[in-house]
């Protein structure tokens, strides 16, 4: 897309609702604290490269964002939601009850999730398995499931140092968290054999609600100090393992390799996090990334459209653009998102 200035006068700005009657001049963005940097390098070039203010980015965590974007439309609400995973089908739910009934889901690419510490501590080669054996509030011995023994990264894997088990992870309204939950602990309670071992002794009505029990049971985390919860961005998980050296860290990899001086990162499965490992599916811990957008607010909220496809356009979130530069793998569905953008495409529908 060509990047020519637009001036507000050249929008419609009317009311859609009587709760959007008047509009504010400056785009809103809050959620995921992955997306935040990306969102932030936009904003900024959107507002030197287009004649409306510059969009106002706030970090939150996805949940907290779509949480705020769901209490409804109007000015007083915000007009984009930053997610590092899909959003849920209770939240469309709460969206619906709010009057959010039309919503724009936009891919802008893919991130890894990475597992580092200290530059000059020790190096460490994961699997799932070792993740949940350190983390999880019971692992499966002799055929049951006993509170979790391991203090050392020794007593999880005799090829590892006996350095204290001392893990930060994203807290629950990340949603770094659900993917870390889904894609590292939970396989290594498969691997393992505790997930079957669960699921034949799960309670419920059906083989669906005795699936659900296993799978929450398998990511139950121990609560002893070995496993905290950072609720803050990657900054303050950076902060715990400057002050604590046996921490292990878990970040997205653009903030990694923005902070290669100070960590080392682990393989996982025996693969480098990169971006040429993510965009090939070689790395097992990696997850799209999302903003959403409110569709009722487009020609209300002055710039909204153009700042989405702004966002998406090969210049931006290309495999050239300044997005890739700080570590952003480029969808390769790029120009369907485009598409789908320009034509303001909601969720369960063409328009």
């Amino acid at each position: 897309m060509s990047f020519v200035k637009l001036t507000a006068s050249a929008l419609a700005i009317s009311a859609v609702s009587a709760t959007a009657a008047a509009a504010r001049d400056q785009v809103q963005v809050a959620g995921s604290s992955t997306v935040l940097p990306y969102a932030s390098i936009v904003a900024e070039a959107f507002g030197e490269n287009f004649d409306f203010p510059t969009p106002v980015v706030e970090s939150g965590g996805s949940s907290a964002g779509l949480k705020r974007f769901c209490e409804g439309v109007g000015e007083n609400t915000i007009d984009v939601a930053n997610a590092s995973r899909r959003i849920k089908d209770k939240e469309i739910k709460a969206c619906a009850e709010n009057g959010v009934t039309d919503i724009i889901e936009v891919q802008i690419g893919y991130d890894g999730i990475v597992f580092a510490n200290d530059i000059k501590g020790n190096a460490f080669e994961y699997t799932p398995t070792d993740w949940f054996l350190a983390l999880s509030d019971e692992i499966l011995v002799d055929g049951k499931m006993v509170a979790n023994p391991n203090k050392t990264w020794a007593d999880v894997n005799s090829a590892f140092p006996a350095q204290d088990i001392q893990a930060f992870i994203p807290g629950t309204k990340h949603g770094t968290r659900e993917v870390f939950e889904d894609k590292v602990i939970l396989a290594g309670c498969e691997a393992t054999g505790a997930f079957e071992h669960l699921l034949a002794h799960a309670e419920g009505d059906s083989d669906k609600a005795k699936k659900k029990a296993a799978e929450k049971a398998c990511i139950s985390l121990r609560t002893d100090g070995k496993s905290v919860d950072i609720d803050g961005d990657y900054t303050e998980t950076l902060a715990r393992i400057d002050s604590n050296k046996d921490g292990i860290g878990v970040f997205g990899l653009a903030f990694y390799e923005n902070n290669t001086d100070k960590l080392q990162v682990a393989t996982m499965s025996g693969i480098v996090p990169t971006t040429e490992s993510i965009a090939e599916g070689e790395y097992p811990v990696s997850r799209p990334l999302f903003f959403y957008v409110k569709k009722a607010h487009i020609g209300v909220i002055p710039g909204l459209k153009e700042y989405a496809e702004f966002f998406v356009a090969d210049e931006v979130a290309g495999p050239d653009g300044p997005l890739a530069e700080y570590g952003l793998v480029a969808d390769p569905e790029l120009t369907k998102t485009q598409a789908m953008v320009s034509e303001e495409e909601v969720i369960g529908g063409n328009s």
